[in-house]
């Protein structure tokens, strides 16, 4: 079922969830998108997994897919994306669910961790970072080539140029780890340009406030069950980003998922959905 969620005055977002398949499905399941990216870049394969044990709702960001563009008319911050989230929940009548955040999902995450752990059954985090704060350990930037292309990422391009563009831009993300099928990722694009409407690139999230994330030295506090998943080939928070997290956490858990990079490519969705079903099914609530 599609439905739209309005989370502010003149804000809607696209959301889709998804009936569980199997018998005794648990509390429900939130996927959490990274930055700039639709919520059909969760694979299909992926959601299908997850829903032998788990209703799963899945969403656009603010000015990505089909929820309303306003950042130009109405600027808003990277918490306002963390309560989205929330709205989401509500819209839905979810009172607690698990929920999976990648990159920037992730942070999202943390964020409903420290704002509203009462919402989550548990938490799953992969392909990002620890919230900072002050004092926290220096660790390993980006990779300079996903910073250039970064740089690139409002340059004027035709429809085919921006296709192109994206997936070289997952190329770089998958690292060396896993086989990277380009024609895999041009189709996933090409169906988030088909679910958006237009090609032109997002670029709100890169501009939006960040302030309100220095808040690294809450999550010790966070007694939620939490999973963190490293992905060792990931350039964009490349190792040791997770075992800070998971030191940061203070009570979460981690495993690897060996050559993994900061793509769900179709390597790596066995190995990730039964991750995140071992966290869910060890933190269900009792019968």
């Amino acid at each position: 079922m599609e439905r739209y969620v309005d989370v502010a005055p003149d804000v809607r977002l696209w959301a889709e969830d998804i009936a569980p398949t199997g018998p005794r499905p648990g509390e429900p399941l939130l996927l959490v998108m990274g930055a700039a990216s639709s919520g059909l870049v969760w694979p299909d394969a992926l959601v299908a997994l997850l829903a032998e044990r788990h209703r799963v709702i899945r969403y656009d960001h603010r000015d990505t897919g089909r929820s309303s563009a306003v950042f130009d008319e109405q600027p808003y911050g990277i918490t306002d994306l963390a309560s989205d989230a929330i709205a989401v929940l509500d819209a839905f009548e979810v009172p607690r669910a698990h929920v999976v955040g990648m990159s920037m999902g992730g942070l999202l995450v943390q964020l409903m961790l420290l704002d509203h752990p009462g919402r989550l059954a548990s938490a799953t985090l992969f392909c990002t970072g620890a919230l900072p704060f002050p004092g926290a350990p220096d660790l390993p930037a980006p990779d300079p080539a996903l910073l250039r292309m970064w740089g690139e990422l409002d340059d004027p391009r035709d429809a085919e140029g921006e296709l192109r563009w994206r997936v070289e831009h997952w190329r770089l993300l998958n690292g060396s780890g896993t086989s990277f099928d380009a024609a895999e990722f041009r189709a996933l694009e090409e169906r988030v340009v088909a679910h958006t409407g237009r090609h032109d690139p997002v670029v709100a999230h890169a501009l939006m406030d960040t302030s309100g994330l220095e808040r690294g030295a809450e999550l010790a506090s966070v007694t939620v069950p939490t999973l963190v998943i490293e992905a060792p080939e990931d350039p964009a928070y490349p190792p040791p980003h997770s075992g800070h997290l998971v030191r940061t956490l203070g009570h979460a858990r981690m495993v690897r998922i060996p050559g993994m990079g900061h793509t769900v490519n179709r390597t790596v969705i066995s190995p990730l959905a039964a991750a995140i079903l071992t966290q869910t099914t060890q933190t269900a609530a009792p019968a």
